[in-house]
């Protein structure tokens, strides 16, 4: 058995009452404490999730020191599924930006494309940077290149930044390994591989939409704006996206300009968010073949049990095991070692420290994943799930459409995706019980597309673009806010006929 399984079969379950009315008092009122807690008092996720749910308990008459157990096994749990992913992930995402493999992306496909092609380029380059890099730090990373390419180039802002944006949070919300859809996975029980096919199958047309096409409207929306300078402009180094500027902004910083060069693709070359440099950049198809090697595994893991579809089969086995989470990411990891830093000159100290340093700030993201892991445990022993469970049946509400609902009203209300994913997936996790694994697959995408839906003031992301951008909060609101609409509603409405389909 796994970690997970074990720590699930520990878990006694909180005596619950039978009293359903009361179940979903408990549930919004925890749920607006946490909102509360989050939005008004600022308070850390991590410790409001932990408070939302000993109110959960509270409210729905459960014991304490079942509450307890009930918490921490869902907490653990969740970070033993969950955590070595994302520490991991991190660590690939670290070794591409000291590397300097994402300038090589950026610039190889940047070098081939015309000006009328740049949209789409941006959108393919935050697409496959998307994929091992978090959120943030794909915003850091893209952001100054966006605002070089649309200066020497003379494009529109909002042309180029709104498919680079796109494709960073489509991948985010819809793609394993990003944190959200890992834990929805895991507390419905999908199949990763499945879920990763099924998540790109639906990322591609929505990040199309979202993207090159809602540009074009979002530049009328919003008017021309004036180019900022690339944060960090005229410096030789920059600190990194979690380190304080030297002067006190809080505005992350992590370009320059690349001096004298000419071209597209010169002027796409942004500095390294850390004080390593490397000797030179590794080659883009090493960088490439790097990135999407935890893909190929994962997806290889699923066409494999799709065609031979017998556990004891050799074969099957053998990718069973090479296609697992854990060992792809593990084996992308230590091939970024020497194809992205010792590629890039990087000596075997510096390789380590460049991999020591990605665990420090994916500390917090850890402890709200497993807060919100327990946050999801207590709701189902409590008896929510089932209730909700017995909800849609009377209702007939489909639970893919219902799922998405959810996590719409967590995401504007808490701003966070992340918490928005984890909540509903611990609400709807029973409805996932008996589906196929492709449907099941395609409750975690609708539960990740509903936790993207309309960021707004209480979102950081909404602030660090923004910030970049040098928008008004109006015009924030027209371009990054309605991206973020699209995104949703585009890949609900692939995701409810597919489910017809597959």
């Amino acid at each position: 058995m796994t970690p997970t399984s074990l720590l699930a079969a520990a878990a006694p379950a909180l005596p619950h009452t039978d009293s359903n009315g009361r179940l979903l008092l408990a549930v919004l009122l925890s749920i607006g404490a946490i909102v509360l807690l989050i939005t008004k008092l600022k308070l850390h996720p991590f410790l409001a999730l932990t408070l939302g749910s000993g109110l959960l308990a509270a409210v729905a008459a459960a014991p304490f020191d079942k509450l307890l157990t009930s918490f921490s096994t869902g907490f653990g749990s969740t970070v033993a599924g969950v955590g070595l992913l994302i520490g991991l992930g991190a660590m690939l995402g670290k070794l591409l930006a000291d590397s300097g493999g994402a300038n090589t992306i950026a610039d190889t496909v940047l070098a081939r494309t015309g000006k009328r092609g740049l949209p789409w380029a941006m959108a393919l380059i935050a697409a496959v940077l998307g994929l091992p890099l978090f959120f943030e730090v794909g915003v850091v990373l893209l952001i100054p290149i966006v605002l070089l390419v649309a200066r020497r180039g003379s494009v529109p802002l909002m042309r180029i930044g709104i498919p680079a944006l796109a494709g960073l949070s489509v991948l985010h919300g819809l793609v394993p390994p990003h944190p959200g859809p890992l834990v929805a996975v895991d507390a419905l029980k999908a199949d990763l591989g499945v879920t990763l096919a099924l998540g790109l199958l639906i990322a591609v047309p929505t990040l199309i939409v979202a993207g090159p096409l809602f540009a074009r409207i979002a530049e009328r929306w919003v008017g021309p704006l004036e180019v900022p300078a690339a944060p960090g402009s005229g410096s030789d180094t920059a600190p990194g996206p979690h380190e304080p500027a030297a002067d006190g902004d809080a505005t992350p910083h992590g370009t320059t300009p690349a001096g004298t060069g000419s071209g597209t693709a010169t002027a796409t070359r942004t500095a390294l968010p850390t004080a390593v440099r490397p000797g030179h950049a590794p080659r883009f198809g090493a960088v490439l073949g790097t990135i999407l090697l935890p893909v190929v595994l994962m997806l290889g893991k699923a066409l494999v049990d799709v065609v031979v579809d017998d556990p004891k089969a050799g074969v099957q086995r053998f990718f069973d095991f090479i296609g697992s989470p854990l060992i792809a990411l593990l084996a992308a990891v230590l091939l970024a070692m020497v194809t992205l830093g010792r590629a890039a000159g990087f000596t075997k100290g510096q390789v380590s420290d460049s991999v020591a340093k990605s665990l420090g700030p994916i500390a917090g993201i850890v402890f709200i994943v497993g807060a919100g892991g327990g946050f999801k445990q207590t709701l189902i022993d409590v008896g929510v799930g089932q209730a909700v469970s017995e909800w849609a049946t009377d209702w007939h509400v489909s639970a893919l459409l219902l799922g998405w609902l959810i996590a719409v009203l967590i995401r504007l209300a808490t701003g966070s995706a992340t918490v928005a994913t984890i909540t509903a997936a611990g609400i709807v996790a029973p409805l996932a019980a008996g589906m196929s694994s492709s449907h099941s697959a395609l409750l975690v995408l609708a539960i990740g597309a509903g936790s993207l839906f309309f960021s707004h003031v209480n979102d950081a992301g909404f602030w660090l673009v923004k910030e970049y951008f040098g928008m008004s909060v109006g015009q924030t609101v027209k371009s990054w806010s309605a991206m973020e609409t699209v995104i949703s509603v585009v890949a609900i409405a692939l995701i409810l006929p597919l489910s017809l389909i597959v």
